[in-house]
């Protein structure tokens, strides 16, 4: 009985949450009402026994999906006004692709039927010799081996994809060296230091700490020595 009424308490806040992400006026918001589904959603998996797959989603998308779209629209400067302006120019375009969805949604959801032996492996008692994680791990990495793969592979074309659109060669950003850096000796960056008790590392120490940079030389004008007063 209190399975079934948290069941619905989680399942009616998920709901409610939800419908939040996609209608509330101000992105931080939308984003705090993701992480409460999310959270909801995980608690539905306790309920029905998928103790992985729940904290799977709080630590991976509630600990850095929603932290990270939290972070990047607390950080862009977004003019919603701006925005909004264009909601009337948009909007015919943006109502035949949600009919477009609407209607493939309403097939498969017509076409959508039970597996014939779904009840049985639903009411079948839970095996006491593994662990729900371990099933996991089986499923995945047996029988679905080849679309995890695959589907790894997608995610390495986005990042990598990600990376090229973005990646912006500006005469101002610094480099590095990896040769340079892998090359160098301790001597060259670090010294050695003789602490004294109770004195300061500025003026001794007893430990390597990194070697302070050389200061750059300036030229002076070739055939000036400076000017003089008369």
């Amino acid at each position: 009985m209190i399975t079934q009424v948290l069941f619905y308490l989680f399942a009616a806040v998920l709901i409610v949450s939800a419908a939040m992400v996609v209608s509330a006026r101000n992105p931080v918001h939308s984003v705090l009402f993701l992480i409460l589904a999310f959270f909801n959603a995980a608690a539905l998996f306790l309920i029905a026994g998928a103790e992985f797959l729940a904290m799977t989603l709080v630590i991976v998308y509630v600990g850095a999906v929603a932290v990270l779209f939290l972070f990047v629209v607390m950080m862009l400067d977004v003019d919603f006004a701006e925005l909004r302006g264009g909601f009337q120019r948009y909007l015919p375009v943006g109502a035949a692709v949600g009919i477009v969805l609407l209607v493939e949604l309403t097939i498969v959801l017509g076409g959508w039927k039970l597996a014939p032996g779904s009840v049985k492996a639903h009411m079948s008692p839970t095996p006491a010799n593994i662990s729900n994680t371990e099933a996991l791990g089986r499923l995945l990495y047996t029988d679905y081996i080849f679309l995890f793969q695959a589907s790894g592979l997608v995610l390495l074309v986005a990042m990598i994809g990600a990376i090229v659109l973005t990646l912006r060669d500006r005469k101002t950003s610094r480099h590095q060296n990896i040769r340079v850096q892998t090359e160098r000796s301790v001597a060259e960056t670090l010294e050695m230091m003789t602490v004294e008790l109770g004195a300061s590392t500025n003026r001794s120490g007893g430990f390597l700490r990194p070697k302070p940079p050389e200061p750059e030389k300036v030229e002076e004008p070739a055939g000036g020595h400076g000017h003089g007063h008369h």
